[in-house]
C-alpha cells in the first residue's frame, strides 16, 4: 500500500507535506507510509479516499482503477476544492473568480468563444 500512497501523491502533484495537511498529518507520517515503516491506519484510509476521491479497493489492494467515478458537481466540488488548498494566487484562482462575477449575458458569450475554439480546435484535428 505504501507504494500507492506514493503513486497516488505524485499522480495528484502534491509534496508529502500538501498531502498531509489534505488528510490531518505530517509530512514525516506520510514519508514513512511511503516508505513502509508504518502502514496506514482505517481512518487514514478512509480520509484519504474521501478527500482525493480514491477507489479504496485500489488504495488496499491494487485493484481497480486509481479514482472513482465522479458525476459533474463532485467533479466541480473537487476542483474549487483542490484551488481552495492552494495559498498562492494562481492562475485557475483568478480565473475562477472572475467567471464566478458574470451575468447572464456575459455567459452565453463566452460559451459563444469557447464553442469557437472547440470548433477550431477539431477541425485542425482532422
Amino acid at each position: 500500500m505504501n507504494d500507492r500512497i506514493k503513486e497516488l501523491r505524485k499522480e495528484l502533484g502534491l509534496s508529502g507535506e500538501k498531502f498531509g495537511e489534505r488528510i490531518g498529518v505530517k509530512k514525516a507520517a506520510i514519508s514513512k507510509i511511503e516508505s513502509g515503516v508504518v502502514g496506514l491506519s482505517d481512518s487514514n484510509i478512509l480520509a484519504i479516499c474521501r478527500e482525493f476521491n480514491v477507489n479504496e479497493d485500489w488504495l488496499r489492494y491494487g485493484t481497480g482503477e486509481m479514482f472513482k467515478d465522479m458525476t459533474l458537481d463532485e467533479e466541480i466540488i473537487s476542483f474549487i476544492g483542490d484551488i481552495q488548498w492552494d495559498a498562492s494566487n494562481t492562475f485557475k484562482k483568478r480565473f475562477v473568480s472572475a467567471i464566478a462575477k458574470l451575468n447572464d449575458e456575459e455567459w452565453k458569450v463566452l460559451e459563444k468563444i469557447i464553442t469557437v475554439c472547440a470548433n477550431e480546435v477539431e477541425e485542425k484535428e482532422q
